[in-house]
Formats: C-alpha cells, sequence, structure tokens
C-alpha cells in the first residue's frame, strides 16, 4: 500500500490520539485524546464530530451492551453517556493515579474489560493488566511499565499483551469461560537498538477475522500485519511517525482506522510529519472482527 492511499479522518489533529473503536451499531467512530482529557465521536453517515471533555486522562473506551460508554480515566472508571455527556463513577483506580494511570484496552468476548496500566517514571514494571467484570476490578498480576497491544484471538483462546517499554509482544492461554490467563509465551520481540535499522515499538492492536494481529509501531512510522507466528506479513509506512494504536471500521470492518500522536514530539519531527496527531483511514483487503461491548 502507497502512502497516497491513507488519508485523514478529519482536518484536526489530536494531542495524544489513541483506542480508536467502531461502533456497529452508531455506525461511528470513537477515539480518545489522552492529553486533552477527550473522548471523540464521528458519525460516519453525517460528518457530524463531537467531543465529550472528561476530568482526567483517559486510557481506554469500551460500548456497553446497554448504551454509553465504558471510560478507564487516571482517576478511575465510569459510564459515559454519550447522549447528554455525563459521567456517572464506577470505580476508583486500582493504584496510586499520581504515578500510573490506564491505558490500552479491549473487551473480550464475555462482555469483560482488559485494560492496562502504565507507570508513569517509566523505570520500572510499575503497570499491570486488570480485568474489569461487572463493576468489579481483578489484578491480572503482568507486570509491565507500558501496557499496551491488548487482543484476543478468533477462537478466544489467546490473549495478546504488549510491554511497550520493553518492546515485547506476549501470547498467553487464555479461558474465556473464568477469564483466566495461563501460561504466556514470546509472540514478538523488536529491538530497541536506535542506532541501527529501529523499526519502532509496539503500541496498540487489533486482530482480523483471518486471525492475525495489526499493531502500531511507535516511533517506527508504519503498521505491520502479523501472523499468528509473529511472521511479519505486511509493513505499511505511514505519514505519521508515532501511530498508537490501530481498529477495524465501516459497513464491511475494511477501513482500518490509525490513532497517532504529537504531544511532546521533537518540533524536527512534526515539519516532517504534519499530519503526526490526525486519525488516519485506510482500505484493507481483509475485514477486522468487531468488537465486543462491555456488560454492565
Amino acid at each position: 500500500m502507497s502512502m497516497h492511499e491513507i488519508r485523514p479522518l478529519l482536518d484536526t489533529p489530536m494531542l495524544l490520539g489513541e483506542c480508536p473503536m467502531w461502533h456497529p451499531d452508531e455506525a461511528a467512530l470513537y477515539w480518545i485524546d489522552i492529553a486533552a482529557k477527550e473522548v471523540h465521536r464521528y458519525q460516519s453517515a453525517t460528518g457530524a464530530h463531537q467531543v465529550f471533555p472528561l476530568p482526567s486522562e483517559p486510557g481506554c473506551i469500551a460500548r456497553c451492551s446497554n448504551g454509553g460508554l465504558l471510560v478507564a480515566m487516571r482517576a478511575g472508571l465510569a459510564f459515559l453517556d454519550t447522549g447528554d455527556g455525563t459521567l456517572s463513577k464506577l470505580a476508583d483506580a486500582p493504584y496510586d493515579p499520581s504515578r500510573a494511570r490506564f491505558n490500552d484496552g479491549r473487551c473480550d468476548a464475555a462482555g469483560r474489560l482488559w485494560t492496562g496500566s502504565l507507570y508513569d517514571p517509566r523505570d520500572r514494571p510499575g503497570g499491570s493488566l486488570f480485568c474489569v467484570e461487572h463493576g468489579a476490578i481483578r489484578d491480572a498480576d503482568k507486570p509491565v511499565t507500558v501496557s499496551n497491544g491488548v487482543a484476543f484471538s478468533i477462537d478466544n483462546r489467546t490473549l495478546y499483551h504488549t510491554d511497550t517499554t520493553a518492546h515485547r509482544i506476549t501470547a498467553y492461554e487464555f479461558d474465556l469461560a473464568s477469564g483466566q490467563i495461563g501460561k504466556g509465551r514470546p509472540f514478538k520481540q523488536f529491538s530497541s537498538d536506535k542506532s541501527h535499522n529501529y523499526g519502532g515499538r509496539p503500541d496498540g492492536a487489533a486482530v482480523d477475522s483471518e486471525d492475525t494481529y495489526w499493531c502500531a509501531m511507535y516511533e517506527g512510522g508504519r503498521i505491520l500485519r502479523l501472523a499468528p507466528t509473529g511472521e511479519v506479513l505486511l509493513d505499511i509506512p505511514l505519514p505519521v511517525k508515532c501511530p498508537t494504536m490501530v481498529a477495524f471500521g465501516g459497513p464491511d470492518l475494511k477501513t482500518l482506522y490509525v490513532t497517532s500522536a504529537r504531544h511532546n514530539r521533537p518540533q524536527d519531527e512534526l515539519d516532517r510529519y504534519p499530519l503526526s496527531g490526525y486519525v488516519l483511514m485506510l482500505d484493507v483487503d481483509t475485514p477486522g472482527s468487531e468488537e465486543h461491548a462491555y456488560i454492565r
């Protein structure tokens, strides 16, 4: 795929765009701007763009089975009524919010939200992966520095989880019925040597209908499509240096949406990549798999 096939969704950049999510019932794309403390919604039929302000930085969102969104913020979990924009508190954060915040997440097929945290000092694995089920938060005890890349295989027997700081994606055995995580295996380890063929570090991801894993490579300016073996099947260059996450959407789930960052990026990078921060979109041959809803 060539760069000219990639286009911005809107003409306004985000500071730190993250967690794109297609809502099939609304035919709308949601995403967050972490640094601006906002949730965004774009309705494809009308082009309407709405912004929902939040009291603290969001890390991820999930659509709820009975309407609205579950929002994982630095301060904790809350339900967002996307009709009137009101927030209803669900739970406090299970960590010290002065040193950590929620990050990337996704729901499993049983309606649980799996969302990790990042440790703000970034100097040790002080973050973890958490499971939110019917309002209760459980620590899955998977230490990371920056949690990302949560996704599930088509048969629901594998949970993917990334530690972006370690440049590592791990594939865990997963039992959907119990929500328990089993043994992990290395899925993909990327080089951290920035002086030699540095390709970025793995960030947010999604699994398509053919069970392959699409991963945004932060600072690598590209998206990778990985086979279940970890083999690189596609390497798609982007007009941004720091993509953050991908999501499949559109009526046929064959549009790939990509969020990106411009907040705290060097000016020379922004000059070379003027689309930094924009939500991008491109057509792909393989449809994605539908995102599951959180069951309240």
